[in-house]
Formats: C-alpha cells, sequence, structure tokens
C-alpha cells in the first residue's frame, strides 16, 4: 500500500533587481522544468545563484551582500539588490524575498522577507530546499577533503536548515579559542568554556551528518542503478564516528571537550585545531567497481555526483521533517552523453521538486520535448519559447 504523493514545489516567478549583469530580470514559469540556455557571459548561471540566495548561507558562489550588486553599476549607486520568488508549494502560494540594505552604520547586509514581513534565513530555506551542482564541483571527490565537507554540509542543511547556526557556533568558538591560544593566554577557565562551546556547537553538527548520511544511504539502496552508479558513502571524523556506533550526545560532548582541553599546547604550536568536525570528510567509492570515486574518470565522477544529488532529492521528499527540493544543474547535461542525459531528465521530471538547468544551447534539452519548458537568457532578460 503506497502513501500519498509527496507535495510538490516550483518557482511560479522569479524577479531579479540590480543582481549581477541582471538589471531588471522578471520570469514566469509554470511547475515544469526550467531550461536556461544562451551564450556563455549572458547571466545564466546567475540566475540559479539568485535562487540559492534563499538557501542558508551565501548562495553558489559564497559572495558577500556588497559583491552581488550589479556589474557596472555607477560606484556612487548604494549596493543594493534583490531577489523575490512566488512560490507554489503544494498548491498553495508564498511570496519570498531576499535582498540587500544598507544599515546606519554604513554596512550592506542581507534581509529576507516571507509574505512581506521579515524572516530568518531559516525561516525561507523550510520553505525553498535545494540542491544545485555546478561544474567547479566536477573534480570534488579528487579535490581537498573542505570541498568535500562543504558540499555534504549543504546536503544536510537541505534537511536542517538549523545546521548552518550550529556550524556557525562552531567555528566562531574555534576561532575565539585559536587566538588564545596564538596568544598563549591560557586562562583555564576561558579557554574551557570555549572548549565546552565547541563541544556542543560540534556534537550537533556531527550528529546532524551522520542522520543525513542514514538517509541519503536508504534512498541510494532503495534504487536500482541505472544510468547513475550507486555510490558508498562513509563519514570520516571522530565526532561522527562515536554517533554511528551509538555512543551518546553527552558523553560525546564531554569527550571532545576533555580531548581539546588536553591538546592546547599541540594546537597552539600547530596554529590550528587538530581534532574535530571542521576536519572530517567524506568518502565516495564507487559501488560496482569498488574503487574510490577520487580516482574514477571525470565521466564517473559527474555521473556519480549527479547521482548523488538525485538521491538527496528523493530523501528530503520522503522525509515527513523536510519536504521536496529543488534542483538547481549548471551546464550539467553538456558533459553527459544522449542516453545518461535522457536518463536525467527523466530523474528531474520524477523530483516533486522542480529543476533548474542551464546550457548554451537549447538543443541540449530536446530530450525533455514537452515536458519543459525553455527560456533564452540574453543582454539581462529572460525570453521565453514556449
Amino acid at each position: 500500500m503506497t502513501g500519498p504523493p509527496p507535495p510538490r514545489l516550483s518557482v511560479a516567478r522569479l524577479t531579479l533587481t540590480n543582481v549581477r549583469n541582471h538589471a531588471a530580470l522578471d520570469l514566469v514559469a509554470d511547475e515544469r522544468p526550467v531550461c536556461l540556455f544562451g551564450p556563455n557571459g549572458a547571466g545564466k548561471t546567475n540566475t540559479l545563484e539568485a535562487l540559492t540566495l534563499f538557501a542558508p548561507g551565501r548562495g553558489l558562489r559564497a559572495a558577500s551582500a556588497e559583491d552581488l550588486a550589479r556589474i557596472g553599476a555607477p560606484v556612487d549607486e548604494p549596493r543594493l539588490w534583490s531577489v523575490a520568488a512566488r512560490l507554489r508549494i503544494d498548491g498553495e502560494e508564498a511570496a519570498l524575498g531576499v535582498g540587500a540594505e544598507r544599515g546606519p552604520d554604513g554596512a550592506v547586509k542581507r534581509i529576507a522577507r516571507r509574505d512581506g514581513r521579515a524572516a530568518t534565513a531559516s525561516e525561507v530555506a523550510r520553505d525553498v530546499r535545494m540542491s544545485w551542482v555546478t561544474p567547479a564541483m566536477d573534480r570534488l571527490f579528487s579535490g581537498p577533503p573542505g570541498d568535500r565537507r562543504r558540499f555534504f554540509d549543504r546536503l544536510v542543511l537541505g534537511r536542517a536548515p538549523e545546521h548552518g547556526l550550529a556550524a556557525a557556533a562552531y567555528e566562531r568558538a574555534l576561532r575565539e579559542r585559536q587566538r588564545l591560544l596564538n596568544e598563549e593566554r591560557f586562562d583555564r577557565d576561558w579557554l574551557g568554556g570555549l572548549e565546552r562551546e565547541m563541544a556542543a556547537h560540534g556534537a550537533a553538527v556531527a550528529a546532524a551528518r551522520v542522520e543525513t548520511l542514514a538517509l541519503l544511504e536508504r534512498a541510494i539502496a532503495a534504487r536500482s542503478e541505472g544510468a547513475f552508479p550507486r555510490a558508498v558513502l562513509a563519514l570520516e571524523g571522530g565526532l561522527e564516528a562515536a554517533f554511528q556506533v551509538g555512543a551518546l550526545s553527552a558523553d560525546i560532548e564531554e569527550h571532545f571537550a576533555e580531548t581539546l582541553a588536553a591538546n592546547r599546547g599541540r594546537d597552539a604550536a600547530a596554529g590550528r585545531a587538530t581534532e574535530g568536525p571542521h576536519r572530517s570528510d567524506l568518502r565516495v567509492r564507487h559501488a560496482a567497481k569498488d574503487m574510490p570515486a577520487g580516482l574514477c574518470s571525470t565521466g564517473e565522477q559527474k555521473a556519480l555526483l549527479l547521482g548523488l544529488i538525485l538521491a538527496h532529492a528523493r530523501a528530503l521528499a520522503a522525509d515527513p521533517g523536510a519536504g521536496p527540493a529543488l534542483l538547481l544543474l549548471d551546464e550539467a547535461a553538456a558533459h553527459l552523453d544522449q542516453d545518461r542525459r535522457a536518463a536525467l531528465f527523466d530523474e528531474l521530471l520524477a523530483n516533486p521538486g522542480q529543476a533548474w538547468l542551464t546550457g548554451t544551447e537549447a538543443a541540449l534539452f530536446a530530450a525533455f520535448g514537452d515536458r519543459a519548458q525553455r527560456f533564452e537568457i540574453r543582454d539581462g532578460t529572460a525570453r521565453r519559447l514556449d
């Protein structure tokens, strides 16, 4: 007996004002996948980036509020911009907005709104969960651990937006502790307080990662291999390992705080904290080949990455505490053969969250037929072709 179908999520309208190269872009869409095409530099990726500003963090390029302002604007203009979206969430609509405003001190900061009222980033993120793939991620599995850690934390944020708050609090305590160690200020009470903060927030970060890993593994196991190879996932990190063997959170926190205290001398000499969830890594293997993902071909790595993103979307849709997610794929179709491209489009159509794709030519999306909508992005405008 099957349960009710998962709710659906799509963007009905997206409006950009003074964002990157877009002075005023207005795009009205239905629930089908959105295919953006046009020449390099037209603003396709900028459009996807604008959507990612509704997610926790700083978006697809990790840009500051000032850096998002319109390119080429006169230097005496305020560095202000805005993105507005009207969402369809299971038949109902919500109006979201994010933008920049200048505070009394002159600094530009990001603000968010939902249905006309001020909202926190976490509130907005709960309405519009999303995942994205960019060309910069093609060598994710053979790159440095920090890239994989940030990628996985982005997946965690899709399920639990509050993960970002715990991670930020951990990083603040981490930096303050290191500052004291670098200055050789070994005040036991002060350091002990910071280490207890690190332990509490670090345990929360590790627990959320382990929970997300379990959801991903179930989603991967539930599907046949198909066009996208199965991945075997492992989190390498002391706190994550403790949660995976069933240790209690209180015990994990206490042990980590004790470890930090014991490592003060070593961390002072190294100039960094040598243990903690900021050093964890996501390990990925190609299941059928039993091979580390980093040793696979570029095409296989791309397929593994897309398979993970698709599994993450399925996991969110099946999780009553989460929901459907938008999938943003920047230049993904261009690097797939015809059969795998068609399989990707079928997977995207099955996802209850709308997909947004970019490419230089409309022909890249031919396998969609009339199941997708196409927009030409050129000179900061979006022209619908169907």
